[in-house]
């Protein structure tokens, strides 16, 4: 039997899971890996090659030996990573300079670009989808000035999944999920656009060749088939972005199709055409998708599940407890008493994660307002409620916002991620979106993702779009209460207001934003 792998390159951790060719996963190892901060360099956020590439190897041994499969059983491979990560090479494909994804380094550069070239970042988002805030054009301008001997060495750029079929095939290429983050794109022709960097003074001629998802690179090298134990005859296929895969993995492949991946952060995307112009505010951040003619408008809400882990580490000691005697998550717990708190959670209104505005973006300091000393109305069962409301209110106006601007209709909405397990949290996204809200039977759709693209350079599926209607099957479905909707609608409306308010203060400096993007 033959079976695909995937290498997932996320921001916490690098994993290898094999996969048959039905879809069903047979193994996965895990390492976790960190990205610090460079000495006497502020924001700035490292990927260490070097080291890394040793957890990577480690994970494809682990993972063949616990599923008691040699190298020459894996048909194909590919790989997705986290977005907006650099990887910088001299002429004979040797890492010079590597970044994770938000690595915040080139604030000045941002700045600098802003004042000195007027209108430029509203014009390449125009085309790119990507504002400059996590961009390579400024990360790669910091490079030049206060590296110029490793910048004079440039002669490639790849995104970090890209990195890694680099170093099993030796081929250095990307794909326009991924290469498209960059901000050096064209989202209707699914390019590089080189003249970007030309324009802001930097190299033009160090972009490789951008490869639809599901082409064949090439094989196993011989070197990486030492590393590995992967087979030479391994085909190697490209990959792409995460989210973008997450979604294929998702079912999410057809125009108008919308999901919410629920992790760390929760993103919103909705699938349109590629030629549909960005939104003129730049509220919302559009980025190639892994279907050929598609791109995915995106919504971002920070640190959603970031803030629920916080908040039951921080204060929900007696839950813990509770759950480790009952053999159950906390979360199961948390939710329980949650359920009994009326929709609203007592008018709780939770300030962290502002809704997107991807030209000029901050956040509030975190906070509760609308607190009470009520213990039977303000305690951990209605802040727990009010922060998944929260978390669900922010995707509806991401949501709405790309409604407006793709003049698209949205009535289901695939939840996906560690969030999609709950079952009033999914409840409530039903009845604060108005839609219906699927929940896929996959646990790791982003890493279905890239074995379907392995699949497809291994001939097994004809298309992604193919593989997805084949692997992606439904385990559960919430629909909405309306009523609730109505309640959740004039909470949105009251949210919003608050948070401008919240805003002033930062403005003011009077309390310290939660996060900036860099140049503000």
């Amino acid at each position: 039997m033959s079976y695909l792998m995937a290498i997932d390159a996320g921001t916490g951790s690098v994993r290898a899971i094999i996969f048959d060719t039905e879809g069903n996963q047979i193994s996965v190892a895990q390492e976790e890996w960190t990205h610090l901060a460079e000495d006497g360099v502020p924001n700035s956020m490292s990927f260490d090659f070097k080291s890394n590439w040793k957890l990577v190897i480690g994970c494809i041994k682990k993972s063949l030996s616990s599923a008691n499969l040699n190298g020459e059983d894996i048909i194909a491979l590919s790989a997705t990573s986290m977005r907006e990560g650099i990887v910088l090479y001299d002429e004979n494909g040797q890492e010079l300079w590597a970044v994770a994804n938000v690595d915040a380094r080139a604030a000045k550069e941002v700045k600098h670009l802003k004042e000195n070239f007027a209108g430029i970042e509203e014009e390449f988002y125009r085309a790119s989808g990507q504002t400059f805030a996590l961009g390579a054009l400024p990360r790669i301008m910091w490079l030049k000035n206060n590296n110029p001997e490793v910048y004079e060495k440039v002669a490639n750029i790849s995104m970090i999944g890209d990195w890694i079929l680099a170093r099993l095939s030796g081929v250095i290429a990307t794909d326009p999920s991924n290469g498209g983050t960059s901000g050096i794109f064209s989202l209707e022709s699914r390019d590089w656009i080189s003249e970007m960097a030309t324009r802001v003074g930097l190299k033009d001629d160090i972009f490789p060749p951008c490869l639809e998802v599901g082409t064949l690179i090439g094989t196993v090298t011989k070197e990486a088939s030492s590393e590995t134990g992967l087979s030479m005859t391994t085909k190697v296929v490209m990959g792409g972005g995460d989210v973008q895969l997450g979604s294929a993995g998702l079912g999410v492949v057809e125009l108008g199709d919308v999901a919410i991946l629920g992790g760390s952060f929760w993103q919103q995307v909705v699938n349109i055409p590629s030629q549909t112009p960005p939104p003129k505010d730049m509220g919302i951040r559009v980025n190639p998708h892994v279907i050929a003619g598609q791109s995915q408008a995106e919504g971002i809400t920070f640190f959603s599940g970031l803030v629920m882990r916080w908040f039951r580490d921080a204060f929900c000691e007696m839950e813990k407890l509770q759950a480790k005697e009952q053999g159950v998550d906390a979360y199961a717990i948390l939710e329980e008493k949650a359920s009994k708190v009326p929709v609203g959670s007592h008018g709780i209104i939770p300030i962290f994660s502002d809704s997107m505005k991807y030209g000029k973006w901050y956040h509030a300091s975190p906070s509760f307002l609308n607190l009470s000393i009520d213990p039977e109305v303000c305690n951990r069962a209605s802040m727990f409620r009010s922060l998944q409301e929260n978390a669900a209110i922010v995707s509806s106006i991401n949501l709405e916002k790309i409604k407006e601007f793709s003049s698209l209709e949205i009535d289901t909405i695939v939840f996906a991620g560690g969030a999609s397990r709950g079952a009033l949290w999914s409840q409530i996204l039903a009845d604060v979106t108005g839609c219906t809200i699927k929940i896929p039977r996959v646990t790791e759709a982003t890493a279905l993702g890239a074995a379907m693209a392995a699949g497809v350079g291994a001939e097994i599926y004809t298309s992604v779009a193919d593989a997805a209607k084949k692997l992606v099957v439904w385990d559960k479905i919430y629909e909405p209460n309306m009523q609730n909707n109505k309640t959740y609608n004039e909470l949105k409306i009251r949210f919003e207001k608050a948070y401008e308010a919240q805003l002033k203060l930062v403005d003011d400096n009077i309390t310290t934003s939660m996060w900036k993007a860099p140049g503000l």
